[in-house]
């Protein structure tokens, strides 16, 4: 299980999970990847594309991307019409904006409330978590 699947897990109702997108400039298919990733959300499969991207990491290609799409019985002709949709790349540039203002160098880059986590473990994930909800039980009180 994925570390961010245990968390989510371990508090279903505490902690909101926000994706933004990060194609590194140096990786040749990170920005059609994370396009393609937001076309296949048009038709509710973000997550399952981007499992499929992640696993393929090294070897992305427009192939790759089509067999991807060819696996989860997109609708093709539709994903790829909305993988040139000029919404979808401003999506991505003003993710990069974002990051890029938070200090993000590389992916994947995780935080709580604004917190840069720095060590990827359920126990580091815990303890901000924990330091996190505790501010809010405090501000409640």
């Amino acid at each position: 299980m994925l570390l961010l699947e245990q968390v989510l897990e371990k508090y279903p109702n505490e902690v909101k999970f926000v994706h933004k997108n990060f194609p590194l400039r140096n990786h040749k298919y990170a920005e059609k990847a994370a396009a393609a990733a937001l076309a296949a959300d048009k038709q509710g499969k973000f997550w399952e594309f981007y499992g499929w991207l992640f696993k393929n990491s090294s070897r992305l290609s427009d192939e790759t991307i089509q067999a991807i799409a060819c696996e989860l019985a997109l609708n093709e002709e539709q994903f790829w019409k909305d993988l040139q949709d000029p919404d979808i790349l401003a999506r991505i540039s003003e993710d990069v904006r974002d990051g890029t203002k938070a200090g993000v160098r590389g992916t994947p880059t995780i935080f709580i409330n604004g917190r840069l986590l720095r060590q990827r473990s359920v126990e580091a994930f815990q303890d901000i978590i924990g330091k996190e909800l505790e501010k809010v039980r405090k501000a409640k009180q």
